[in-house]
């Protein structure tokens, strides 16, 4: 077989340890040849293919980003997409596709699939919203990154006497700001799937300073909403996909909170800190374990699948499954994280 590779959508640590383990696997164990397409679809589209071999990806393991490249290309957007790439595929002679990324490239990988298109998954996203698994890879790295920086945050706020505002990802789920948020002490949690009142997020900083607390933590997703539209926020347009580019809650919501409680307010903005650098080991097994998966399933021919943690061991489950529906915090897990913000 000759199989090609993409990653699409953002970048994450630990998709070079997936590149790396599909081609170990893949060209050793199956005698297969394989291809990475540069650019996620975009190189499908256009024809941006390189080699890949066991002796052109050593030393992949512990490098942040993608050897490959990445785009929010999305060729379902095109009226003749569908047709172009099953001609760039084609052209290339590949036989079986090995789809690295989120909801928005696995599905169009799913969509694909409907047309008959060999594809196998591998779930990619530091939100950690994929249906169907666990955990994704990468997910593990951002949290890490996020908590030494509000660790850091924590000294200066209190030097200062001042409120810090720290935005991290999470356009839908607030799975990277909870996580973060508790493992980094924060004081306040705010998330997409409970829309806040600024009313009562500046009562409880009011509070917090009434009793001896000298500074605040406030961690918000860069996807929470304020209730009642109290806060405008501005967007830079859409992307491919059809989604907002978001970021800037955490400054429109820092100078209400300066205006209305008198406590001197700043910002800081992790955002694409958060995706790169060196995957933590966790991080790093994980891929290399989906990598591995996911040739196996090629090679098995068990298409329109993605590979997922369950537990502690890697399975199959259908591509339509993945990409159904987002993964969102529940409101247990919530419930728990508003302990630390009575």
């Amino acid at each position: 077989m000759r199989i090609g590779v993409l990653t699409g959508g953002g970048d994450c640590p630990g998709l070079n340890a997936v590149i790396r383990a599909v081609v170990r696997r893949g060209e050793e164990g199956y005698g297969q040849q394989l291809v990475g397409f540069r650019h996620g679809w975009r190189g499908v589209l256009d024809g941006e293919v390189t080699e890949l071999t066991v002796a052109g990806t050593e030393g992949l393991l512990a490098r942040g980003g993608t050897v490959l490249g990445t785009s929010r290309t999305n060729p379902l957007a095109r009226d003749d997409g569908r047709a172009a790439v099953r001609e760039g595929l084609a052209r290339e002679h590949v036989d079986a596709l090995v789809v690295i990324g989120g909801e928005d490239t696995l599905g169009v990988a799913r969509a694909l699939g409907d047309d008959g298109l060999a594809c196998v998954g591998v779930p990619k996203t530091i939100d950690n919203d994929l249906s169907a698994t666990d955990v994704t890879f990468g997910f593990h790295t951002a949290v890490q990154t996020a908590t030494d920086a509000i660790d850091r945050l924590h000294t200066t706020a209190e030097s200062h006497d001042r409120v810090m505002v720290v935005e991290v990802m999470g356009r839908h789920a607030g799975w990277l700001a909870l996580s973060a948020g508790l493992a980094g002490g924060a004081d306040l949690i705010l998330v997409p799937e409970r829309p806040f009142d600024i009313d009562a997020v500046c009562d409880h900083l009011r509070h917090r300073h009434d009793h001896g607390a000298n500074a605040s933590i406030v961690v918000v997703a860069e996807g929470a909403q304020a209730r009642r539209g109290t806060l405008s926020i501005q967007d830079a347009g859409v992307d491919e996909f059809g989604h907002v580019r978001l970021g800037g809650v955490a400054s429109a919501l820092a100078p209400e909170i300066e205006a209305r409680t008198g406590f001197e307010t700043r910002v800081t903005i992790l955002g694409h800190v958060l995706r790169g650098g060196t995957p933590t080991a966790f991080d790093r097994i994980l891929a290399t374990r989906f990598g591995l998966a996911a040739i196996d399933a090629a090679h098995d021919g068990d298409f329109g699948t993605m590979v997922a943690l369950r537990g502690t061991d890697i399975v199959r489950v259908p591509l339509a499954d993945a990409v159904r529906e987002l993964k969102t915090v529940p409101s247990a897990l919530l419930d728990e994280a508003a302990v630390f913000s009575e």
